[in-house]
């Protein structure tokens, strides 16, 4: 009977996929078509209601729609700019600058606004026309900032890290969120390295020197918006507020920047709080449903069975890590980061707790694994949102892509075998 649930778990949600059907419906739907197996139609029709209910009752959870909306007053209210400046005005004298410019802005705006999607449509928005117009390469912009987009999703503030920690049962938030600041420096380092090898081969020019004056005026610009990292992250690990105060404390914050900036203004913010509406209400859907899966899944026992199966393969931790990193890597493809979390944080999780590894560390490096998986055909959000903003197709933009997908594969790797790279910091505040 568990094998039977099993293959109409998988059989279902893949042939829903494969119709188009949307993967919040898919998760809910395959979730009932699984339960259906042991229950009766209508009782498993009320227990999917009840745990998509129940999936949403949580505290934690509110930072997610203050963090979007956050992000997109971020994304009107000119902060995008100043940062774009700022890192102009550091690395735009090299040689290919303005892809160095692309990756830093990324990171920041990234961070600050806790969305890949926000960051490869403001920064790649902005940097586009600039990099067209000094003779860059359409496809390598692109390529560039699809992929340093995701950095965003690693260093914190990021709603995917808090919807891990609600999967795992409590992980601490402040703890991923400290914990995601070296990895997703380093995958950004990573990015700027593999830059270097394509601005050498194009041989593009030299930027302008930006004299220190101009410098220091662009740092202050931009001053008050990087300020914003220090106010949310700083209060969560001293412990002045939680992270979904932090998330509500962002918001006010953002408001009173955005209208000093002059960049909105009160008629603005209807249409402001319609788009976080309507972005929260699909990430809402996916988390119910995708807990929904999760308890089916559960009451089935399918997830002590792949860990039992896991660890008869192997007693080695870093042989399991790679074997996860290879499904999630699949899994990627076709899947969305949120219901990716959810889905599979209690599949294989316990396996690797019960080898020693920290729940902290694992978190970040699924996140990372899963960063990839949106840059990516066929559902890959970042990388449609990536080619719409250049103007180019999916096709003209994957060769030069695959180099920042080896790339991000490495950094995967190193952050996999190495766990001092994401545990120094949180041991370092106590957390």
């Amino acid at each position: 009977m568990e094998y039977i649930s099993v293959v109409i778990l998988v059989l279902s949600f893949i042939t829903l996929m494969a119709l188009g059907v949307p993967v919040a419906w898919s998760l809910g739907l395959s979730s009932f078509l699984t339960l259906t197996v042991t229950i009766a139609t209508v009782p498993s029709a009320t227990t999917i209601a009840q745990r998509m209910g129940t999936g949403l009752d949580s505290f934690s959870l509110l930072a997610i729609p203050f963090f979007i909306l956050a992000g997109e007053i971020m994304n009107k209210g000119g902060i995008a700019n100043r940062l774009i400046d700022l890192a102009k005005a550091i690395t735009g004298r090299l040689p290919g600058g303005l892809l160095y410019v692309n990756v830093i802005a990324s990171m920041l705006f990234g961070a600050i606004a806790g969305s890949a999607v926000a960051a490869a449509s403001a920064i790649g928005g902005i940097l586009g026309p600039r990099m067209e117009k000094e003779g860059y390469p359409r496809e390598l912009g692109a390529a560039v900032n699809i992929t340093s987009s995701t950095t965003g999703l690693i260093i914190p503030p990021s709603n995917v890290l808090i919807v891990y920690s609600l999967a795992s049962g409590g992980v601490s938030i402040a703890a991923l969120f400290v914990a995601g600041y070296i990895p997703g420096i380093l995958i950004g380092l990573l990015l700027m390295g593999t830059a270097a090898v394509f601005i050498k081969k194009h041989n593009l020019k030299h930027g302008e020197v930006t004299p220190l004056k101009e410098l220091v005026k662009k740092f202050l610009d931009a001053l008050p918006s990087l300020f914003l990292l220090v106010v949310v992250i700083g209060g969560i690990v001293v412990g002045v507020f939680t992270a979904t105060e932090a998330s509500a404390i962002a918001v006010v914050y953002t408001i009173i920047l955005s209208f000093i900036y002059r960049e909105i203004s009160l008629k603005d913010l209807p249409k402001i709080l319609l788009k976080s509406s309507e972005t929260t209400s699909i990430v809402m859907l996916l988390i119910a449903t995708s807990m929904s899966m999760s308890w089916a899944m559960s009451s089935e026992n399918i997830p002590q069975s792949i860990s039992a199966s896991l660890l008869a393969l192997s007693e080695n931790k870093f042989v399991i890590l790679i074997i996860i990193n290879l499904i999630l890597l699949f899994v990627g493809t076709f899947m969305d980061m949120t219901p990716a979390v959810l889905i599979f944080t209690p599949i294989f999780l316990p396996a690797v707790v019960s080898l020693g590894i920290d729940p902290v560390h694992f978190g970040i490096m699924m996140v990372l694994n899963l960063c990839i998986g949106v840059c990516t055909p066929p559902v890959g959000s970042v990388l449609f949102v990536g080619v719409g903003v250049a103007k180019t197709s999916i096709a003209k933009v994957f060769l030069p892509l695959l180099p920042f997908f080896i790339t991000m594969i490495v950094g995967l790797l190193i952050i996999t075998l190495f766990p001092q790279l994401t545990l120094w910091l949180p041991r370092l505040f106590g957390l």
